[in-house]
């Protein structure tokens, strides 16, 4: 095999071999670290997105994590059981509700992140601390880019919509 061909089948540049490679190996490292807590990383990346406040609605949560609603409903369900987020009442539309992290919620949320981090850290051990900080600043660039790929609407604009609406 040439040393052309041997590269170009090494990974290198095979962007979704080395994604999937950083996904499971992600996964492997942040499920030790989160627990027992409900649905896993897709519970904690909800949680996180509540203690973020920047999605107030059970709607703007699923568009933001790109959860189909009626999933998202039991997430949500499971996470209220857990004592770490609550639905209150929306005052400026009682339609609605919104979604707040507990008190709870917020503390689990920190020793998590804090946790979390730092299998990341390992995870990108490869890399030094300014080489992890670009990376995780050029993925989050990309991820906020995607929905030009997508034909779904841009989580970004349901969240400020429904912000703007007074949820």
């Amino acid at each position: 095999m040439s040393g052309a061909r041997h590269d170009e089948l090494s990974g290198q540049d095979n962007l979704g071999w080395t994604l999937g490679v950083l996904l499971r190996a992600y996964h492997s490292s942040v499920i030790t670290v989160i627990g027992d807590l409900p649905h896993g990383p897709r519970g904690y990346q909800t949680l996180a997105a509540v203690v973020g406040g920047d999605h107030p609605t059970q709607l703007a949560l699923a568009a933001h994590l790109g959860i189909d609603r009626t999933v998202m409903t039991y997430l949500l369900d499971d996470l209220v059981k857990a004592g770490l987020v609550e639905r209150r009442l929306n005052p400026a539309d009682r339609r609605q509700r919104r979604i707040v992290a507990t008190a709870e919620g917020v503390r689990v949320f920190k020793d998590l992140a804090r946790r979390v981090r730092d299998a990341e850290d390992e995870l990108l051990g490869a890399l030094d601390a300014t080489e992890r900080d670009t990376f995780r600043g050029l993925l989050w660039r990309v991820a906020c880019d995607v929905r030009h790929l997508e034909p779904v609407r841009d989580p970004c604009d349901v969240a400020e919509e429904m912000l703007s609406d007074g949820a």
